[in-house]
């Protein structure tokens, strides 16, 4: 009964022993053994793995993208106006020994060194910008330069730094009224800019419509005296030639054309004597018609 006890024991604690010598590194894992307090060896790749029992300590770290959200820094830019800035970091452990050396066991101690690195990187480089850029498609380089910042300085901690990114950019309370005040005013000052430049457009949009219609009147006019002038001058020439062929008839046509103008209305009164020449076809009409007189 002794030795069946004694053999339980042995074999518990075998498999204490055992237990405590395996162990397992996922994929998603990196290992730093440590002996006495003072690193062994790092293991990163996944599998099955020994170490001395109770002596030897595995600390296990993360190998995938870790994230750190630093909390809201005012910072001064380069045109003198002040932002609020909410920033995170993307990271990963690269060397675990390192790690353990500069900042300990756990990832809790890298979290107030990031804050420390990222907010001076972040004011160094904004320090040189305005709030135009920083709000445009400039942004994208801007945080490449932080990026770039924050990793030269996390690689001594054994950590590698993959992107840097602005979450939200703020003007602080007291200053925003101030900043739409003078966005408002300078977008009143574009706007009646353009508008003096619409007015001066159409003045001389308008001028140069002026002088083109007294142009083109002053044109037509001069072409329709020019032919008027070509008439009366063909209608007198027409006149003349008829006047010579047969000036006695031309006379009479005349003669009749007058009697028309006066006599059409009926309501003409002329003081003449019966023998005034302009008569003279009345008197002579039987005459020449050969009627008696």
């Amino acid at each position: 009964m002794n030795k069946l006890a004694i053999a339980a024991g042995v074999a518990v604690a075998a498999l204490f022993v055992a237990a405590s010598s395996f162990f397992t590194v996922q994929q998603t894992q990196q290992v730093l053994i440590t002996q006495f307090g003072q690193p062994i060896r790092v293991i990163q790749t996944p599998g099955l793995n020994v170490k001395l029992p109770f002596i030897q300590t595995v600390i296990v770290f993360d190998r995938r993208l870790l994230d750190f959200e630093a909390p809201g820094e005012e910072v001064i830019l380069g045109d003198q106006r002040r932002l609020i800035v909410d920033s995170f970091t993307r990271y990963s452990i690269t060397d675990p020994l390192l790690f353990f050396q500069t900042v300990g066991a756990t990832e809790a101690g890298i979290r107030g060194r990031l804050n420390s690195i990222v907010t001076s990187s972040l004011r160094r480089v904004l320090a040189g910008e305005t709030l135009l850029a920083v709000l445009s498609a400039d942004r994208g380089r801007i945080m490449g330069e932080i990026r770039r910042q924050v990793n030269e300085e996390a690689r001594r901690f054994g950590i590698d730094v993959t992107d840097v990114r602005i979450r939200r950019a703020d003007l602080p309370d007291e200053n925003t009224q101030a900043i739409l005040s003078r966005m408002q005013s300078e977008r009143e000052r574009v706007a009646r800019e353009a508008r003096a430049e619409g007015a001066e457009v159409a003045a001389r949009i308008r001028a140069q419509a002026e002088r083109d219609r007294t142009v083109i009147l002053a044109s037509a006019e001069a072409d329709a005296a020019i032919l008027r002038g070509t008439g009366e001058q063909e209608a007198i020439r027409i006149f003349a030639e008829a006047f010579e062929r047969d000036p006695e008839f031309f006379q009479f046509w005349r003669t009749m054309q007058a009697y028309r103008d006066v006599f059409s209305t009926g309501e003409s009164r002329m003081v003449l004597t019966p023998e005034s020449d302009f008569f003279r076809y009345f008197r002579d009409m039987p005459a020449r018609t050969g009627a008696p007189r």
